[in-house]
């Protein structure tokens, strides 16, 4: 009886991812048939009349009023209605990838993308590694292997594909179209960026997101998991290590920026402090967010183990 009813319950959750796929393909396709700062102002305007009626509103409220106690109620409510907006110019922007990319070292003013780092690409490039370049969700963090790729540098990310499995298969085959090689967070996956680094190769990851299996670490003085993959690579394979992020600008544009690399803390022994490494990682993605606080999502449960 319980094997056939659990039976039942994949049916019925196989047909819900399903809908919701074919629902939000088509609001993708709909969007795709306008102008890419029309489509992604109409979904911020619609996001920032649905977010606040969704339940992650309150976990959002609720995380930014511990984050950032001396804020008022108002300001704390705006940023978690910027959140909102980012979030779904973020999903729009997926169709408009080509197009919004469009930076150019040799032009004379920016256009919709500039960098800060170039030199740091430039150099990179022309090395063997392995490297390690690590990012956070903020701005529309989704462009930075473009521009990783538009410098020739190949980087194979590890990313959490989306529960829902229709729109996992859809994302994987965009990305792969202009972001370089992918690997789904799961089972197995860090074989496939052992790989890489053994061969001298490029890995990104994004470090902001629940972990339960570490070492407790804070963020935003409040205990979290945090994922010592990085530091864990950096140690096996004396990997450089580069902290890079997306800042979203007014008139739809972008910065990205690529900081100089960084030097994780070590033992009394020389070896790589794995959690004191983690702890790093959450100080600098904190001092991000403290910048531009309404380009996090805040609507994920960071904070529970």
């Amino acid at each position: 009886m319980k094997l056939f009813l659990y039976r039942q319950w994949r049916k019925l959750r196989n047909a819900e991812h399903w809908l919701v796929a074919k629902l939000t393909f088509r609001a993708l396709d709909l969007l795709k048939r306008l102008p890419p700062e029309r489509a992604t102002e109409f979904a911020a305007r619609i996001a920032r009349r649905l977010g606040p009626l969704s339940s992650r509103h309150r976990v959002a409220l609720d995380n930014l009023r511990q984050a950032f106690p001396e804020k008022s109620e108002a300001e704390i409510k705006a940023i978690a209605l910027e959140m909102w907006s980012n979030m779904a110019r973020l999903l729009a922007e997926y169709v408009f990838l080509d197009q919004i990319f469009d930076y150019d070292p040799a032009a004379s003013t920016p256009g919709t993308i500039e960098v800060d780092g170039v030199e740091l690409f430039e150099k990179i490039r022309q090395r063997r590694g392995p490297f390690l370049f690590f990012t956070a969700h903020t701005g529309n963090f989704e462009l930075l292997p473009v521009c990783a790729a538009t410098f020739g540098l190949e980087v194979t990310a590890l990313f959490r594909a989306p529960n829902n499995p229709y729109i996992a298969r859809k994302v994987l085959e965009a990305r792969r179209t202009n972001m370089g090689h992918l690997v789904p967070s799961k089972a197995g996956a860090v074989w496939s960026l052992v790989n890489v680094l053994e061969r001298g190769g490029a890995v990104g990851m994004l470090v902001d997101q629940k972990f339960n299996r570490s070492a407790t670490t804070q963020f935003f003085g409040r205990p979290v998991g945090t994922n010592p993959l990085l530091p864990k690579l950096a140690r096996q394979f004396n990997a450089e290590v580069y902290p890079a992020r997306c800042i979203r600008l007014p008139g739809g544009r972008f910065k990205l920026h690529l900081e100089d690399r960084i030097e994780l803390p070590r033992d009394p022994n020389g070896v790589i402090d794995v959690t004191a490494s983690c702890q790093m990682l959450n100080d600098i993605v904190e001092r991000w967010v403290r910048e531009y606080p309404g380009q996090w999502m805040w609507f994920h449960k960071r904070w529970q183990r």
